[in-house]
């Protein structure tokens, strides 16, 4: 009897050790969308934040995001990073989440202060997570899809653990507005995984087109990593954004007097674009991913789908009834 209690116990300790590391799926919602703010008053009654302005079928996109991340994470599992002069909006839009559940920063400071903030906390009570950033501005039409590829790409990590994988759109058209990642040729791990040559942020048109000719992709911005690798490259390739922040590990009260004294920085210019070789690059087609972040790009999705923008009917339909 003694020896099976015993050879179970060690059991236990080996599944112990051997137990996946819990998925957290991180929703970034920190943005102000100050480019979109007459679209959103047109839309809401109110110049709102894009990510909370219900601009496709009775949704914003910051729940579909989350609707996609439940896909990936359990309920439990799901961050979500806010302003706090948003706070209203976004308490009813995740209503359905724990309130600890909701990371609340002071005000927005670009990618690099409102990611970190978030990881920061992740670390505290989940240091061993693989973490899935998800922004809360991008439109996809196929959820089951991405959200494939987003397994692929934890899949990935799982093999090469010190990589931070991100995901890459097939482009359609030459874009300035976009991200691009430039592969470096297979990484071994099946069709559609690159290593990273380059990362370039928003290139003007020819830079685009040479991008593209070359095989680059659209930054979705949709990262998979190990927490505790991220944090390291964070203070070694970005020190001068991850060393002010580290006083929230202790002192997570500390937040309003620390962001009064940081500058804003952007995750993709200021750290993805000088660690190309700790990148892979997940290939992703068929799923219909736009970056909403002009009137532009909202309509060109709506023409995709054969649909009128409710904005324009109404203002079709407000200039009949004045003529």
């Amino acid at each position: 009897m003694l020896k099976r209690a015993g050879e179970d116990a060690c059991r236990a300790v080996a599944a112990g050790a051997t137990a996946p590391a819990p998925h957290i799926s991180l929703l970034l919602a920190g943005g102000d969308g100050t480019r979109l703010r007459d679209l959103t008053r047109e839309v809401a009654g109110r110049p709102i934040p894009k990510q909370y302005c219900r601009l496709l079928r009775g949704s914003s996109l910051l729940e579909a995001t989350l609707a996609r991340a439940r896909r990936f994470s359990t309920r439990a599992n799901i961050r979500v990073v806010v302003n706090r002069d948003h706070l209203e909006l976004a308490r009813e839009q995740l209503r359905d989440l724990p309130e600890d559940s909701i990371f609340i920063q002071p005000h927005n400071l670009d990618t690099g202060p409102g990611l970190l903030f978030s990881l920061l906390q992740i670390e505290r009570a989940t240091p061993d997570a693989v973490v899935a950033a998800f922004p809360t501005d991008h439109y996809v039409e196929d959820d089951g899809a991405f959200i494939r590829h987003v397994r692929r790409a934890a899949a990935a990590i799982a093999r090469m653990p010190d990589r931070i994988a991100i995901l890459g759109a097939a482009p359609d058209r030459p874009e300035t507005g976009y991200g691009y990642i430039l592969p470096a040729g297979a990484a071994g791990m099946g069709d559609g995984i690159f290593n990273v040559e380059a990362f370039t942020e928003k290139p003007d048109l020819p830079a685009a087109g040479a991008l593209i000719a070359r095989g680059g992709l659209w930054n979705t911005f949709v990262m998979v990593f190990r927490l505790s690798r991220m944090m390291d490259l964070l203070a070694r390739f970005a020190p001068e954004g991850f060393g002010p922040m580290l006083a929230l590990r202790d002192a997570p009260e500390k937040a309003a007097d620390i962001y009064a004294s940081i500058r804003a920085w952007n995750f993709s210019t200021h750290f993805l674009a000088r660690i190309p070789r700790h990148l892979l690059m997940v290939e992703v087609t068929g799923v219909g991913w736009s970056d909403w972040g002009t009137r532009e790009s909202i309509e060109r999705t709506y023409r995709t789908l054969n649909l009128v923008p409710f904005w324009n009917q109404a203002r079709a339909v407000s200039h009949q009834a004045a003529g």
